[in-house]
């Protein structure tokens, strides 16, 4: 999206605008996107959000000036927003609905994760090489998400059956929308061993920012220059997806093999700690041994990752009823975010002042004291259905 961007004209200081656009609608909308799917169903809003990302893709691909990527970015936005969380507040719904407030999450949480991140592997180098082999040039990547976004609107109408509800008038949803997200909050709140969980993923946040924010620049040094960096970087980024999806996959099985949700979560979370400490260490490495390292411990962190969230979302939807999961789903995603704001600002600054290696040692540190927030494991269920 950048080289297209710049490729129609844009210069560096209007593209960070469009970037800081779509950021900015995801943080003002994500809250009351996800009350709104509380409010008036889950399918509804995911259905939503696929053709909103039908529509600011199309519009990208062929936007020729900033002011039209300006809108495609606030679309992107409003699709981002109304996709976080919905799809998997559903599936805790259905699960429940059918068997009971008790069954087991893990398995189909780990394989939506795992079909994410290898869907992310898949299409990593995937779009990176369409513009050298196909027409169209790098405006083929965008119609082929915007086709992969129609048919995840068709997805979502043939295969999200949802209970039926109240049809809400405009009035209601005005009102129930506010209460809903204020619940929701309250309870992020108020529940202790819940906030617990959200601080997590806000020291989870830090750390992945870390990772992808300095670690191109390390490969590019390491490398010799940008254009084998940027290389280098696609290579290990495919490689971090596609250990994402193993690390979530294998998460219900290594969950059995260490004797529950809470000693698996804190062994990925330490794990993920000493890859950034591993990470950090290895700048005194140089050439394929640096590149050896710096790309392992990236491979690394994102299979820990994923398997300790898993752990973290089941527990998390133990502890929050139906008309509040989505709502917490977004509180979640806004933790990540801010996470990742933070880690951006104050790493970046860190890093442009003494080196990645400091910065990484910090990110390193935020999540080993996040493991310890898993100490007191949540108990099973306090918001029943």
């Amino acid at each position: 999206m950048v080289l297209l961007m710049t490729s129609r004209g844009l210069d560096i200081a209007q593209v960070g605008v469009v970037v800081a656009v779509y950021s900015v609608v995801v943080v003002v909308l994500e809250l009351p996107t996800g009350g709104l799917a509380d409010v008036v169903g889950r399918r509804l809003v995911l259905a939503a959000s696929a053709l909103f990302s039908v529509a600011a893709l199309t519009l990208m691909a062929f936007a020729t000036s900033m002011w039209p990527f300006v809108i495609a970015s606030v679309l992107k936005g409003f699709a981002r927003a109304l996709s976080s969380g919905p799809a998997q507040a559903w599936y805790v719904d259905m699960l429940h609905a059918t068997r009971g407030p008790e069954a087991d999450l893990k398995p189909g949480l780990a394989r939506g994760e795992a079909m994410g991140s290898l869907a992310l592997f898949v299409a990593v180098p995937a779009g990176g090489f369409m513009p050298s082999f196909l027409p169209g040039g790098l405006v083929t990547p965008m119609i082929a998400a915007a086709v992969a976004a129609a048919v995840l609107f068709l997805v979502v109408l043939v295969a999200m059956p949802e209970p039926p509800r109240p049809r809400p008038s405009i009035r209601s949803v005005l009102r129930d929308v506010p209460v809903t997200i204020g619940s929701g909050l309250r309870l992020g709140l108020t529940d202790r061993r819940l906030g617990r969980l959200l601080c997590v993923v806000f020291a989870i946040g830090i750390g992945l920012n870390a990772i992808e924010l300095l670690t191109p620049g390390r490969l590019a040094s390491l490398t010799g220059g940008v254009e084998s960096g940027t290389s280098a970087y696609a290579l290990v980024a495919a490689a971090g997806f596609g250990a994402s999806a193993l690390g979530s996959w294998s998460a219900p099985w290594v969950a059995r093999v260490l004797g529950g949700a809470t000693r698996t979560a804190i062994a990925g979370t330490v794990t993920g700690a000493g890859a950034l400490a591993v990470l950090a260490a290895s700048v005194v490495l140089s050439g394929p041994a640096g590149i050896v390292a710096a790309g392992g411990a990236y491979i690394v962190l994102f299979a820990a990752v994923g398997i300790a969230e898993i752990q973290r979302v089941e527990m998390m939807h133990q502890r929050v009823g139906s008309s509040r999961r989505a709502t917490l789903m977004s509180v979640d995603s806004l933790q990540l975010q801010f996470g990742g704001m933070l880690g951006s600002l104050a790493l970046g600054y860190l890093a442009s002042r003494a080196g990645p290696a400091p910065a990484w040692g910090v990110a390193a540190g935020a999540t080993l004291l996040a493991a310890l927030l898993y100490v007191r494991r949540p108990a099973a269920r306090t918001h029943p259905e």
